[in-house]
């Protein structure tokens, strides 16, 4: 995912369109499988439950669902069940007739009705409190709404998508949640992942957010140094592909060139700590290798880490890392580390990327120079 470009080299060719489905790209196996589930499952589902943390993406796997599936002619009406308020939520939901309250000046049709014929998406239905649920399980159940104030009941044609953050198995053992509601609801459960689940994605994430940032500002930014793309690899990212594309509109707008670096990123990525990967390395080790050496590793990748995102500059290394500047010095020499090697690392773990060769050792002080490497966006080639 990382392409090596120079202004004194021409152009590199376009890399093929990665996969994509209803809006959603990845090409990681997670993803895949994802990708695949949602077109066997879009022709026929009557009622689908997606579940997964906040920000990875479930109302995008509805519009795919939708999109794919034979009503994709009629609606996708969307309700946030967190934000309905329980004194509106039969008259938002199932509508109401004239004079059926006060207030209610004329008949109205509510969003069940609207979605007949397409699709009705449940938007965090893990907050929707219990004399809610067992409301929308007759309508789903019986397909048909009886509107406030009224005795008929009318028929209504709709497939049903929930989403949720939220473990409704244990809210349904703690009494929170209704046992046939979801039974009802879960006929097909999808997962999706989080970004910490599928960081090979990451590169191509945060390329195609840099491209939409770029139009969308209207600023020529072609892509980002590696050492920002190291920042990127190094977070956490609990927010998700959310908290990424934030973080992306965040550098498209603050980055005066066409390179985004890392004082262009957002300062809680800036300021993080490197994080140890001894868990990654462990997992990794040799068995019966020894306990030394693998601690060791740990602490390579931990100071490696450090070095890059303080871009080369020893004492702020040794700041990130709680250590003196002479105890890194030692370890750095024990080590032989050198900033490029950080880089080296990164590459490594973005799959297909080229081995660098020739970098001399103070390829950071030379960072404004033309020989910086970039992380490309397709539409700058």
């Amino acid at each position: 995912m990382i392409d090596e470009v120079r202004p004194s080299q021409p152009a590199l060719a376009l890399q093929e369109e990665p996969p994509q489905c209803g809006g959603m790209i990845g090409n990681g196996p997670a993803m895949g499988e994802l990708f695949s589930r949602i077109r066997r499952i879009a022709p026929h589902f009557r009622t689908v439950l997606i579940t997964g943390p906040t920000g990875s993406g479930k109302e995008l796997v509805s519009q795919a669902l939708h999109g794919l599936g034979p009503a994709s002619s009629g609606n996708l009406v969307v309700v946030n069940c967190s934000a309905m308020v329980e004194a509106l939520f039969e008259s938002e939901l199932f509508g109401h007739v004239k004079g059926s309250f006060t207030g209610a000046t004329r008949d109205k049709v509510g969003l069940v009705e609207h979605a007949s014929g397409g699709t009705l998406f449940l938007d965090e239905i893990g907050d929707m409190s219990l004399g809610k649920q067992a409301k929308l399980l007759r309508t789903i159940q019986n397909q048909e709404v009886q509107r406030v104030g009224s005795l008929q009941t009318r028929k209504v044609s709709i497939r049903v998508i929930a989403a949720t953050h939220r473990n409704l198995r244990a809210m349904m053992l703690e009494g929170q949640f209704r046992e046939d509601l979801y039974y009802r609801l879960s006929m097909v459960e999808m997962r999706v992942p989080s970004l910490a689940e599928r960081r090979e994605d990451l590169p191509l994430l945060a390329r195609h957010f840099i491209e939409k940032f770029s139009k969308q500002f209207d600023k020529p930014v072609r892509g980002m140094t590696q050492r920002a793309s190291l920042v990127l690899n190094r977070h956490g990212w609990p927010g998700n592909v959310r908290e990424l594309e934030n973080a992306m509109g965040h550098a498209c707008m603050m980055v005066l060139g066409d390179t985004i670096d890392v004082a262009d990123l957002p300062a809680n990525l800036r300021s993080e700590p490197p994080q140890p990967r001894s868990a990654e390395t462990l997992a990794s080790a040799p068995e019966g290798g020894s306990a030394p050496s693998v601690l060791e590793d740990a602490e390579r990748c931990l100071i490696s880490d450090a070095l890059a995102m303080a871009s080369g500059n020893e004492s702020e290394a040794a700041r990130l890392l709680c250590i003196g500047r002479n105890a890194l010095r030692y370890k750095t020499k024990k080590y032989g580390l050198a900033p490029d090697d950080a880089i080296a690392q990164f590459e490594h773990m973005a799959a297909g990327s080229r081995k660098r060769r020739g970098r001399p050792p103070t390829w950071l002080k030379q960072a404004e120079s033309q020989d910086r490497d970039v992380v490309t966006t397709p539409g700058s080639r």
